[in-house]
């Protein structure tokens, strides 16, 4: 990187392409912030331990965590990138604001709700599968397993309107691009349910799965088109404006695709036949750009789809892969100004990590992992009957735009932040602790000889090479 900034002072490297190598640098850089909680109490100052790592040792949090029941769903504006939003199997949702926490004098973040409503559901505990910003951070929409899909209100998580669908709600989505306001609904029947939330009621049907659909996405350009995956192992493409609105399938047999074919259905005949995993699809996901789709199944599968042709890329992603509930499991890309064009990082909610790909090579670039609470937070008492799963397994993920940082809801009720920590950020680590623990002079001449030598191998790296003939 200094090599970098040295050429940008002597203008033979852009602006943008030193943004663009520090943007995939921090990228690449991610590691999960112990220094970050989510509570539903303030912690005390002895409620930290003394470690003042970036969370390579996990810290003893005291108080309640964001949820006692666990996390089905959280989602973060993606206008301001202020706000997170989290819901609860217990129906519970809170708001957190990002930026409103300071820091302690040891460097820990605290966030503790502005809004929490312990139940939004009246049918008993029936919990949140699915929630969503709406236009902008005053509203947001949740689904559920009462049936219902409702919204919100930000500042008073007051319920403003309500549909019942009759069954399970799994997912819902609404266009950012689109005039209408329409939010498709994947439920427990075989057909895309469409709610109006201009007029009120549900707009139609888009009938064409044979099994409970179970997750749902608009295009990201075309607010017409609509992506679902169901139980039935099909991912279908829809256009809303169309009295047949099947579009047809994707086979992931097919890695060669449909000449004409360019992602909306238009020029391309229409395939009626074909499976895009063995297993249930529980997540569909769009490029930035539309040309790519990224569905996920129960077949501990993730694939990829050119959506110029219909064809699966075949990128390989591993056994690594774990995914057996027919819940809703969302990968997340990473946004596309960040890296080279061509380059795509898609992050995978793994049990107890998350995992990170290159998206058309399937390479494991890392593993984000997250060190468990201590046994003493974990033990059930009588004073804390309501958490009901201690599991450290991630259900959610949510990247926090204008920034560099991913979130992840779990199982066992937290919320967990990850963020860039580079060599240089270790080094000034070192530094504090050396002078704050008084190693002796040749600990900390040995210390300075391999950052020196550290230094030297990222010049060489990054510097241009000379070849002496």
């Amino acid at each position: 990187m200094n090599a970098f900034l040295l050429n940008r002072q002597l203008g033979s490297v852009s602006p943008s392409a030193l943004a663009q190598a520090q943007n995939q640098r921090l990228l690449q850089s991610l590691q999960a912030n112990g220094n970050v909680s989510f509570q539903l109490e303030e912690p005390s100052p002895i409620d930290w331990t003394a470690n003042n790592s970036h969370g390579s040792v996990g810290q003893r949090q005291s108080g309640r965590p964001a949820h006692a029941a666990g996390i089905n769903s959280i989602a973060i504006d993606r206008w301001e990138g202020r706000y997170l939003l989290s819901a609860g199997s217990d129906s519970s949702v809170a708001i957190w604001d990002l930026e409103g926490a300071a820091a302690s004098p040891t460097g820990k973040v605290a966030h503790t709700p502005l809004e929490y409503a312990s139940r939004t559901s009246a049918t008993g505990s029936l919990g949140i599968t699915h929630v969503s910003f709406f236009i902008d951070s005053l509203a947001f929409i949740t689904s559920g397993y009462d049936g219902t899909v409702k919204v919100f209100s930000s500042g008073t998580l007051e319920a403003s309107a309500s549909f019942d669908l009759g069954g399970t709600v799994h997912s819902h989505a609404t266009s950012t691009t689109a005039s209408h306001l329409l939010v498709a609904c994947a439920s427990a029947h075989p057909a895309v349910r469409l709610v109006d939330l201009q007029s009120g009621s549900s707009a139609h049907a888009l009938a064409g799965h044979s099994g409970s659909v179970l997750t749902v996405a608009w295009h990201p350009k075309d607010p017409n088109i609509l992506a679902s995956g169901a139980t039935d192992g099909t991912v279908r493409l829809w256009d809303i404006r169309r009295s047949a609105s099947s579009l047809g399938v994707l086979d992931m047999d097919d890695n060669i695709g449909i000449p004409g074919y360019d992602g909306k259905g238009t020029g391309a005949r229409r395939r009626e036949r074909g499976r895009a995993h063995v297993g249930a699809v529980n997540g569909v996901v769009w490029s930035e750009d539309g040309r790519h789709l990224v569905s996920s199944g129960t077949d501990e599968k993730m694939r990829v789809w050119n959506m110029s042709t219909g064809a699966n890329t075949l990128a390989n992603f591993g056994p690594t892969l774990k995914n057996s509930q027919t819940t809703i499991l969302l990968p997340v890309l990473a946004p596309a100004h960040l890296e080279p064009a061509g380059k795509t990082t898609v992050f995978y909610p793994n049990p107890q990590e998350v995992l990170v790909f290159d998206l058309h090579a399937g390479t494991l670039r890392q593993r984000l992992r997250m060190a468990a609470p201590p046994a003493a937070e974990t033990t059930v008492t009588a004073s804390t009957p309501a958490i009901r799963n201690l599991k450290n397994t991630t259900t959610s993920l949510a990247w926090r735009p204008h920034s560099m940082e991913l979130y992840s809801a779990h199982s066992d009720g937290r919320i967990r932040c990850y963020s860039p920590r580079t060599w240089e950020d270790q080094a000034a680590d070192d530094d504090d602790a050396d002078n704050g623990m008084g190693f002796a002079a040749g600990d900390k001449a040995e210390r300075k000889r391999k950052r020196e030598e550290l230094d030297d191998i990222v010049k060489d790296l990054m510097g241009k090479k000379v070849t002496y003939l």
